[in-house]
């Protein structure tokens, strides 16, 4: 499977933030089909937590629309976070974006519904410093 253009810049952006990438990609399965998410990861939280575990779809946003590639990429994380719900509820998957596309389809408030109504939670990055710069629950 083809990884999209922004798949390393969050991988390294993650790292640098503390998380221990464990899978790269990451196999989800149904009964008909086998299924990759981009990147899984974990890092410690206080000793008695434990451990947080995230999944990381990565979209570059790059398609023929934002608004386009956003309506795929719902279908998409809804997809996969029933798939988590059921195989994998520890962890928590989220949306990784850059940030000039986020900011610019979260002008139009149906966008921002249709997030919260999906439970969509999202890494927003920044292409050029190739870091993290919002963690959005």
């Amino acid at each position: 499977m083809a990884r999209d253009k922004y798949h390393e810049i969050v991988r390294i952006a993650l790292e640098a933030e503390g998380w221990i990438i464990t899978n790269d990609p990451f196999e989800v399965s149904t009964l008909i089909a086998d299924l990759e998410i981009d990147l899984a990861a974990e890092r410690l939280i206080a000793a008695e937590k434990g451990k947080e575990l995230i999944a990381v779809e990565v979209k570059s946003f790059l398609g023929k629309s934002l608004l386009h590639d956003f309506y795929k990429a719902v279908g998409q994380f809804s997809f996969y976070n029933l798939i988590l719900f059921e195989d994998d509820p520890d962890r928590t998957l989220y949306l990784a974006l850059p940030e000039a596309a986020f900011r610019y389809l979260f002008k139009d408030p149906i966008i921002a519904k249709l997030a919260r109504i999906n439970g969509m939670k999202f890494i927003l990055f920044d292409i050029e410093t190739k870091k993290i710069t919002l963690w959005k629950k």
